[in-house]
């Protein structure tokens, strides 16, 4: 009756139920009684254990027996289901870390193409024109490929080599852009025990020229890289028109971005994007880096 009932929190029937039961039992008691008093004892009470002879001390022996008996039951139940609902947390949390495991590499997967994809057209057209700079193209995509096949595997990368590729892939695009780019790059001297999850802050540059556009004659950027008391702040902006707001934020690499932020670092970050002056501005900042 107590798992059936009272730890169903069905009390009514609980104390219904315990109430027959108590009628029941001392009928049987006093039958049980009577019974060894006429085949046992021969209707012999003098003989009969004087504690025998006491019903209401027979009565508490027998619910204090079952209620010992019940105590460890339900303690044992407890146990059997705290094991059990361990086990079912265990299930449900490693289920979920697969399922982010996967999600993150799904998403690592979308960078490739999306990454190498603007770089190879890059080398098409100079290798079309016979650029003597397709040499020096080639040679900054294999490092960056080197990064990007192999580092991105790894949880943490130190921010040092990202932001030195960032430098490379900036100097890729420099190339491509001839004089029509201008770029300013802020990253004061960062210690090697900084690490950040591979490839978080390379898609934003990548974006800023995907969607930057020529104004004056210029694609105008400027890139901000700080860390401060285990705190990274990240900004980025370039140049835009304003017809081009909401293709950016509803953009396949913004919207990654995003997703790999919530599965990194969900609750130590910020990140914020505006347009001022025709200029698109990304500012992401990350707490509780180390």
């Amino acid at each position: 009756m107590i798992p059936r009932f009272l730890l169903k929190q069905q009390y009514q029937r609980f104390a219904l139920y315990t109430f027959y039961t108590l009628v029941v039992s001392s009928y049987l008691i006093i039958l049980a009684l009577y019974g060894c008093l006429i085949f046992l004892l021969k209707f012999n009470v003098a003989i009969m254990p004087p504690m025998s002879k006491n019903f209401l001390f027979i009565l508490i022996l027998v619910y204090l027996v079952v209620g010992v008996i019940s105590f460890i039951s339900v303690l044992n139940n407890h146990f059997i289901t705290d094991a059990r609902n361990k086990e079912l947390e265990n299930k449900i949390l490693a289920t979920q870390l697969q399922l982010k495991v996967q999600e993150l590499h799904y998403l690592k997967q979308q960078i490739h193409p999306h990454f190498l994809f603007n770089t190879l057209n890059t080398i098409y057209g100079f290798a079309l024109k016979q650029s003597k700079h397709t040499p020096e193209i080639i040679l900054k995509l294999s490092n960056l490929l080197d990064y990007i096949l192999y580092q991105i595997n790894q949880p943490k990368v130190p921010l040092k080599e990202e932001v030195l590729h960032i430098k490379e892939y900036i100097e890729l695009e420099k190339i491509r852009f001839k004089d029509t780019l201008k770029v300013k790059f802020n990253a004061p001297a960062i210690e090697n025990s900084i690490q950040v999850a591979p490839m978080l802050l390379i898609p934003f540059v990548e974006n800023a020229f995907k969607h930057g556009e020529l104004i004056n004659g210029f694609l105008d950027m400027a890139v901000d890289i700080n860390v401060h008391e285990q705190k990274l702040e990240f900004t980025i902006s370039n140049s835009i028109r304003l017809h081009e707001e909401e293709e950016i934020n509803k953009g396949i690499g913004l919207e990654n971005i995003r997703k790999r932020l919530e599965l990194h670092y969900q609750g130590r970050y910020a990140l914020r994007t505006t347009i001022e002056e025709q200029r698109y501005n990304v500012n992401l900042v990350i707490d509780q880096l180390y």
